[in-house]
This record gives structure tokens, C-alpha cells and sequence, in this order.
């Protein structure tokens, strides 16, 4: 197939310039943007937050490395056929039924607050079991939408603008990331539960707003369609025509996600039960506000999505004139040392505070990676492609949980973090040796 050229816009040199070229982006994009934003500030109010339920409804650090690899399960099932959805039926109608079935998800994540264990003789059904029955439908428009989003972008955005498109999108979904946890913050500011509670009452509200938004002012007539899925056949066709500026790309960025979901889950955990820390809030009108170990948790990763929300646009300019590949290298140089940093962290608010505002910095090329994923693909294959690519990713970073959890339960936390800051690192190497096709392909 004909390549794509696909470059960075210099243009963007601050957040706000992203959202003023926001509204000059086709209705689409503008639409998709939206809906985005709603269903991240859901998602990023609970999914971060669900180690730390899961512990209260009574799982185990095991439970919750497993809880890590069944959302790498789903993570690399749902993109994939959410793809070839997307392609068939059009982009539309796959995330307004993606979008309601994420709602459906939220609400039994709720309800497993109120269901008593249920003792069947040869084995009880713990309430924790229910958070993971939820998760298979919640993460359907994030999982199964990815290649309609990307589809979506493509077919609404000139070639040299997808960057632009992608840094529109994402620039929103940020912004949700950044307010989600500190909206937690608040509910959960004296204790976790039941202020969490309202955290997933809210996820439904905004679930079941953005799919309203995105079903009633998407213009379906722009779609585009593609061809009948085919079977496994087909899977195995997509990924050998997957295109060559991938490659090293999908290699790198498995080391550096299965580091990452080797203790993802668990960043949380490190606040609120090996460090137990809080924070002391002085604020001049309000006076002293004492943040429990969770509500801190919420504020790091309000500061962290602030970074990241800083950054994406300066970025596009550093990336302009350094090229991609310094850029997206160093996003995955964040995401490799962070876990080691963080777990022998000194138990000080402000170094904390330093280390995910460092950690926000892993999302600096994330416009330019979107694009290089979804530029090569044809038009009414764009959902393929990108499922493709978070197909293989997605299957390989499976049991990474769950290699996480034994070593978080069985030999010690900081045993687990270090071995993922160096399976990162290889990640690293591996993209700066290896990565000629994608510095090439800007």
C-alpha cells in the first residue's frame, strides 16, 4: 500500500492553541472529542481507583496482579474486533452500543459494594469477583472504540494534520485525566468508602452522556466501511501486512507496556498501604484539610495528567525540529524508571509529588505515536490496522499482571518494580538501536 506522509505541527505551542484548533477541526473530530472526554473522566475516576476496592471488597495482591492481566486480556481481544466493528458496521453505531455497554459495566462495579459473598459448597463467590465481571463491559468503549476512534480521526483529517487531529483528542482526554482523580480526591478525601461510591455514580452519569453526544451529533453519512471480517484467517493477514514503520515501534512498545503492566495496579497500593501517607492541606479560607492515603493518590495523579496537559503541544515543536523519534524516546525512558523510583521513594508528600509530575511526562508523544500507528492504514482500514497493532501488544503484555502480583505477594514489592524498570529498559535500548524505519517515517 502507498504510504502516508505524516509529520508534526509546529503550530502548537500551548495547550490553549490546542483547543482554539480544536474548533477548526471537522465536526467529527470535534464530536469524537467530546465523548471522549466524558467517558475518560469516568474511566479515570474509577480505573485507577479499583486496586484499591478491590483490597476493601477483600482480594488479595495476587487478585489484583490477576485483576492486572484480565485487563490485558481484554485489552487485547476488544481493540482488535472493536476494529473490524468499527470498519463493518461504521464508526457511529459500534461506539453507541460500546458506550452503553460501558455504562451497564459501571453499574455492577457498584453494585458489588451491596452483594454478600455467595457460598456455593465447593467455592464462594467473593464480591471482588464482580468487579472483574463489570470490567468486561465497561472497558468496551475504551478497548473495543480505539480503532473507531482512530478510524474516525483518519478519514476526518488531512494526512499531514494527524498529528493536529490525534493532539485535539488527546489535549481533551487529558484534561478529563487531570480532573478525574482530583474530583476523587474530594469524595474520598477522609476515607475511601463510601465517598467511592459516588466516584462510580458519576462514571454512569458521564458514560451514559457521552453516548448521547457522540450517537445524536456524529454524522454517520461520513463513515466509511469496510469489508466482512473473515475469521482468524484475517487476524493473521492483517498482522503480516502490517507496515514495516511499525515494527520496530509495536517491539519497543511491548517492552515498555509489559513493564508497565507488571505494576501499574499497584501504584496506588504503594500510596495507600506500604507508605500509608497522607497529607496535611493548609488552605488559607478552608483551613487545615487532613487527605487520606487515596485522596493523596488522587492529587498525584491530578499533578501528573497537569504535566502531561502541559506538554503534548510543546512537544509537537520539539519533535519538529529533533524528530519523532527523540521524543516518543523519551516518553518510553519515563515510563521504564518510573516503577523503580517510585517504590524506593522516601515517604515525603513532596517527593511525590516531583515523581509524578515526573511520570507525566511519559505523555509528551503520544499525538505523533498515534499517528505514525493509524498513518500508513487505508482509508476504511484504519480500525484494522490499529487493532492490529494493539492486538500483538496487547497478547504479549497479558500474564504481566500477573507475573506482578506473584512477585508483589510472594517475594516483595520492590523485587516486582525493579524487574519491570529493567524488562522498560530494554524497551528503551531496543527503540534506540532499533528504530531507524520510525525516525525515517516522520
Amino acid at each position: 500500500m502507498a504510504k502516508e506522509q505524516v509529520t508534526v505541527e509546529a503550530d502548537e505551542t500551548s495547550p490553549l492553541d490546542t483547543f482554539q484548533q480544536f474548533f477548526s477541526l471537522k465536526r467529527d473530530v470535534l464530536v469524537l472529542s467530546l465523548a471522549m472526554f466524558a467517558f475518560s473522566l469516568g474511566f479515570q475516576m474509577t480505573n485507577r481507583f479499583l486496586s484499591e476496592y478491590l483490597v476493601f471488597l477483600g482480594a488479595s495482591g495476587l487478585v489484583v496482579g490477576i485483576w492486572g492481566s484480565f485487563g490485558n486480556v481484554i485489552g487485547a481481544v476488544y481493540p482488535y474486533y472493536g476494529g473490524v466493528i468499527s470498519d463493518r458496521v461504521g464508526s457511529r453505531y459500534a461506539l453507541t452500543v460500546f458506550g452503553f455497554l460501558s455504562a451497564i459495566g459501571f453499574g455492577i462495579w457498584l453494585a458489588a459494594a451491596f452483594i454478600d459473598p455467595i457460598d456455593l459448597g465447593i467455592l464462594t463467590i467473593e464480591p471482588w469477583v464482580w468487579v472483574f465481571v463489570g470490567l468486561l463491559l465497561a472497558q468496551c468503549w475504551k478497548s473495543f472504540g480505539i480503532g473507531g476512534h482512530y478510524a474516525i480521526v483518519k478519514q476526518a483529517t488531512e494526512p499531514d494534520r494527524l498529528a493536529r487531529g490525534f493532539a485535539s483528542t488527546e489535549t481533551f482526554r487529558r484534561t478529563a485525566f487531570l480532573l478525574a482523580p482530583l474530583i476523587v480526591a474530594v469524595l474520598v478525601a477522609d476515607e475511601f468508602m463510601p465517598g467511592f461510591l459516588w466516584v462510580l455514580v458519576i462514571g454512569i452519569v458521564f458514560a451514559l452522556l457521552g453516548t448521547i453526544v457522540q450517537h445524536v451529533m456524529y454524522e454517520a453519512e461520513e463513515d466509511s466501511v469496510g469489508s466482512e471480517f473473515e475469521g482468524f484467517g484475517q487476524i493473521l493477514d492483517d498482522l503480516r501486512a502490517l507496515p514495516e514503520p511499525l515494527r520496530p515501534l509495536l517491539v519497543a512498545d511491548t517492552f515498555i507496556r509489559f513493564a508497565n503492566g507488571m505494576v501499574y495496579v499497584f501504584f496506588i497500593l504503594v500510596i495507600t498501604q506500604l507508605m500509608e501517607i497522607g497529607w496535611l492541606v493548609n488552605l488559607p479560607v478552608v483551613g487545615a484539610i487532613d487527605l487520606a492515603p487515596a485522596a493523596l493518590f488522587g492529587v498525584l495523579t491530578g499533578i501528573e495528567m497537569l504535566v502531561a496537559l502541559l506538554t503534548m503541544a510543546p512537544a509537537a515543536t520539539i519533535a519538529e525540529r529533533t524528530g519523532l523519534k527523540p521524543v516518543v524516546g523519551f516518553g518510553f525512558f519515563v515510563y521504564a524508571v518510573f516503577p523503580v523510583m517510585l517504590i524506593f521513594a522516601p515517604e515525603n508528600v513532596w517527593v511525590l509529588i516531583a515523581l509524578f509530575a515526573f511520570s507525566g511526562l511519559r505523555f509528551a508523544g503520544l499525538p505523533a505515536h498515534k499517528a505514525l500507528i493509524v498513518g500508513p492504514a487505508e482509508r476504511g482500514a484504519g480500525g484494522r490496522v490499529t487493532g492490529s497493532y494493539y492486538f500483538v501488544r496487547g497478547a504479549i503484555v497479558i500474564p504481566s499482571g500477573l507475573l506482578g502480583g506473584v512477585l508483589w505477594d510472594y517475594v516483595t514489592p520492590e523485587t516486582a518494580f525493579t524487574i519491570a524498570s529493567i524488562i522498560g529498559m530494554v524497551g528503551v535500548i531496543y527503540f534506540a538501536l532499533y528504530g531507524k524505519e520510525f525516525e525515517a517515517y516522520q
